[in-house]
């Protein structure tokens, strides 16, 4: 393809007609490969996605992210709802006359995720383009002709609307890259950049300071106190939060990505938090002798309060988005309840585990079907989670007899794994932040954990004997 005009942006490949794009291009270009550089958009797959190159592969001259300038995508929330209309910004910060960008967004498969909505400019100034990478087709949004002239001098931005899938997929995640052009009409002396950004089906379990990954995080009865290392910064934090007695019910109360602190005191049946945005709050909620049961029952990505009455097998909720009462007659005296997103809709299904008949019992809130499930033996302990990182709960068992976990996952997918000694006390969460509950157990101040992203092993030191796995506190016992 030969080069339009003198003006031509010079970005990462050619534009090529779509169907040629989806027949003929089997994978991510070399660093050697070269095609002709055009303003009316970049050819597919160079965003730096994963089996992607980036725009380095035309422009050579210099390493990517090495001129000074920056690449961002601004207005990715930490955890999404289904159908979700999500404006982004791509902002490119670096001297240049001319600029362009490419973006995708794919799933824990590296495929293609959610749809895109362009400004209807005239001349539109973004156009929507597909590639295939490997054997999957990706879908990209990038600049045109007329996208490509800076209002103001040193920065470009693009705006457009990543909507994202009608129910939970588990973690998504955007890639791209973006010129910093001089507009000679050649490939040479550009700079390219490149930026990533994810957004997470629901804050990760104990993440005290809101990055994907959970936290090790302990409670110590015989004090009250709470103690945390980041997974960010690595720094520990330790705070003094309870009375003895209180039974932990971390969450995201307020519903800005980060885990609060907070236990429900069976004495007087009442909810303490110290949330992360605004500190001390209480809400008085239960009788003694319910179970709390917290989760996000309204789906907007707020920890509801929540009790579980055995006694009558009821459930009771407050709704944190419009603050009504609610409740549902659902289990018998002896289940035990394990509330989590079975059904994808961000929203924590009703669910009980009934020992004796080692069942579980759902009614989803997609539809309000009643749902009935056997799985485990007599013994087990349930560790619901998503495992397999769908955006939907699993079926899982944790079984001391042999240490070992059993799993049902939502497409009906079963497998075992040995981990474990009996006698530990499972800890699931997110630890590697891949979207995907990770395998764990905590052993008298030692933490074993699977990383589910690629299966390593990793054995940490936080904690004394007697202390509980704040992790463990989503696991009603």
């Amino acid at each position: 393809m030969s080069l339009m005009n003198p003006e031509v942006l010079k970005i990462a490949a050619a534009t090529i007609i779509l169907v040629v794009a989806l027949i003929g291009y089997g994978g991510k270009l070399s660093t050697n490969d070269r095609v002709s550089a055009s303003a009316s958009g970049p050819s597919p797959s160079h965003t730096g996605a994963p089996n992607e190159a980036n725009c380095t592969a035309c422009h050579a001259d210099f390493p990517v992210n090495s001129g000074g300038g920056e690449l961002k995508i601004e207005g990715l929330p930490k955890n999404y709802l289904p159908s979700q209309k999500i404006p982004l910004t791509v902002t490119l910060n670096a001297d240049a006359t001319k600029y362009g960008f490419q973006i995708t967004a794919i799933d824990r498969h590296s495929e293609k995720i959610g749809t895109y909505t362009l400004p209807k400019d005239d001349p539109p100034e973004l156009q929507l383009v597909a590639g295939i990478v490997g054997s999957n087709v990706r879908h990209y949004v990038e600049h045109t002709s007329d996208g490509t002239d800076p209002a103001k001098f040193g920065t470009m931005s693009w705006n457009f609307t990543f909507n994202a899938p009608e129910r939970r997929m588990g973690k998504i995640r955007l890639y791209a890259a973006g010129n910093a052009a001089d507009s000679d009409g050649s490939t040479a002396g550009d700079l390219i950049y490149t930026a990533s950004g994810a957004t997470l089906s629901g804050s990760a379990v104990a993440s005290f300071d809101g990055d994907p990954k959970s936290d090790l995080s302990v409670f110590r009865p015989s004090d009250s106190t709470w103690y945390t290392a980041s997974s960010s910064t690595g720094i520990y934090e330790v705070v003094r939060f309870g009375l003895p007695g209180d039974i932990i019910v971390p969450g995201d109360y307020d519903g800005d990505g980060r885990t609060d602190r907070a236990v429900w005191r069976p004495s007087n049946a009442t909810w303490y938090f110290l949330l992360s945005s605004s500190g001390f709050t209480l809400q008085p909620f239960g009788l003694s002798g319910d179970v709390p049961t917290p989760g996000d029952y309204d789906g907007d990505l707020k920890t509801d309060v929540s009790v579980w009455r055995p006694s009558t097998g009821t459930w009771f909720y407050i709704r944190s988005s419009d603050g009504l009462f609610s409740s549902i007659s659902f289990g018998l005296n002896g289940d035990r309840p394990v509330p989590a997103d079975y059904d994808g809709d961000a929203i924590t299904d009703v669910a009980v585990f009934r020992p004796s008949d080692s069942t579980w019992y759902i009614v989803k809130s997609t539809d309000g079907q009643f749902y009935v499930q056997p799985f485990g033996i007599a013994g087990d302990e349930p560790v619901q989670g998503d495992y397999d990182g769908d955006g939907r709960a699993d079926f899982a068992v944790f079984r001391p007899s042999n240490s070992t976990w059993y799993f049902l996952t939502a497409d009906f997918i079963f497998y075992p794994f040995p981990f474990g000694l009996n006698g530990d006390v499972p800890a699931p969460a997110d630890y590697d932040g891949d979207g995907a509950t990770d395998i764990a157990v905590y052993r008298d101040g030692s933490w074993f954990v699977i990383s589910s992203e690629n299966y390593a092993f990793s054995q940490f030191t936080f904690g004394l004997p007697g202390d509980v796995p704040v992790s463990r506190g989503y696991i009603p016992n």
